[in-house]
């Protein structure tokens, strides 16, 4: 198949598809490659290095689009600069927001764009290696530590010094999934005193074993947890209890990093307008799902902005920010992919494969997810 890279065009992303590590396995599957001219630049990747590995470089997008049979993206085309550029029988792959406008799907099922969401890749063993919301969260999660420490007028580790012992800054981590994870790891490493909360009781072994303290609330936590993993959205009351530890917990706290999501929901609001009014002068809130609305309630997605003199980051496409790596790490979630999703070169769309069925958004002229399909009729899920 001719597998195209267009260059992103959504402001500020800077990640690329397909870097030139993985063109040489791609070729080997029978697949030809080409790359719009400075689709790479930007994360670190040269039009020469893309040449050296076996790709065509093409001048524009208009050519990636009019050839390409599969494009490879990292985020959802823009409806107006690229969708009408794609031909009806392409296949799309890229990180397509399911969970946003579902009018996009509409329209690339009435092209017969056969369209699959990197999102969507199961949690599961045998999906690990396409598991693109893992390996994205894995840098989001460091980069947040980063700019928390950027923001904070304080140091993160412990210093003895002849003007006196310098106490380390205490973070908190909301959510202990990938990002939380990695934001534990990489806040331990740099010195900070860390704890966080999770609503799913069996992430605290995996936060201890970071060297965090576990923050557990007592209530009953069975059904927090999906069968994909992932959070659930809880209960009222539930969230009540939460909202109360976390006031309390952010009040002693430098550092506040929020990674909390529910797939396919609002982000949920876990710190208050209060919370925040009662942190301490200077602090830090690294709000991670503000793509998702927010978790905490002042956030404004995309900016930086300081309410009861506490700085409140939420950045957007953090990943992005670390644009080498983060594209290194897509390119070969896509790889392992497209590995599946071809067979001698060709498409083979196996919809009996569980992993091919639940990434699947559109194909042969129908939307096929369910929550889609409901949110486009008005029907709640």
């Amino acid at each position: 198949m001719q597998l195209a890279v267009p260059r992103e065009t959504v402001p500020g992303e800077k990640r690329v598809a397909l870097v030139p590590e993985v063109v040489p396995q791609l070729l080997k599957m029978g697949h030809d490659v080409a790359v719009e001219t400075g689709a790479g630049l930007r994360a670190g990747f040269p039009d020469d290095a893309y040449t050296a590995a076996g790709a065509r470089i093409v001048a524009d997008s208009a050519e990636v689009y009019a050839h390409g049979e599969m494009i490879l993206k990292v985020l959802r085309p823009d409806v107006e600069l690229e969708l009408g550029s794609i031909k009806s029988g392409t296949v799309l792959i890229g990180l397509l927001a399911p969970s946003g406008d579902p009018e996009f799907f509409r329209r690339v099922a009435e092209k017969d764009i056969t369209a699959l969401s990197m999102e969507l890749v199961p949690r599961t063993t045998r999906a690990q290696m396409m598991d693109a919301l893992s390996s994205q969260s894995t840098v989001a999660g460091y980069k947040a530590v980063l700019l928390a420490a950027n923001a904070l007028q304080k140091f993160f580790p412990m210093l003895m010094t002849a003007a006196g012992t310098v106490r380390p800054a205490r973070v908190l981590v909301i959510g202990a999934g990938v990002a939380g994870l990695q934001a534990i790891a990489t806040a331990r490493r740099i010195g900070a005193v860390v704890e966080a909360f999770d609503t799913r009781p069996v992430v605290k072994e995996q936060v201890q074993s970071l060297g965090a303290t576990f923050v557990e609330l007592d209530v009953d936590t069975h059904d927090a947890e999906d069968s994909g993993g992932y959070a659930k959205e809880l209960a009222e009351e539930h969230i009540r209890r939460e909202k109360e530890l976390i006031h309390e917990r952010a009040r002693l706290a430098d550092v506040v990093i929020t990674t909390a999501l529910v797939p396919g929901k609002r982000a949920p609001l876990l710190v208050t307008a209060e919370t925040v009014a009662a942190m301490k002068p200077g602090s830090v809130i690294v709000d991670l799902a503000g793509e998702q609305g927010g978790n905490c309630e002042l956030t404004e997605p995309g900016a930086t902005v300081e309410k009861h003199g506490v700085t409140i980051i939420a950045p957007l496409h953090i990943s992005s920010q670390l644009a080498y790596h983060s594209s290194q790490m897509y390119a070969k979630n896509l790889s392992a992919l497209i590995a599946l999703l071809t067979k001698d070169g060709k498409l083979n769309l196996d919809m009996n494969d569980d992993i091919i069925a639940a990434v699947t958004v559109t194909a042969g002229g129908e939307i096929r997810n369910q929550s889609i399909r409901s949110r486009l009729s008005g029907v709640t899920v």
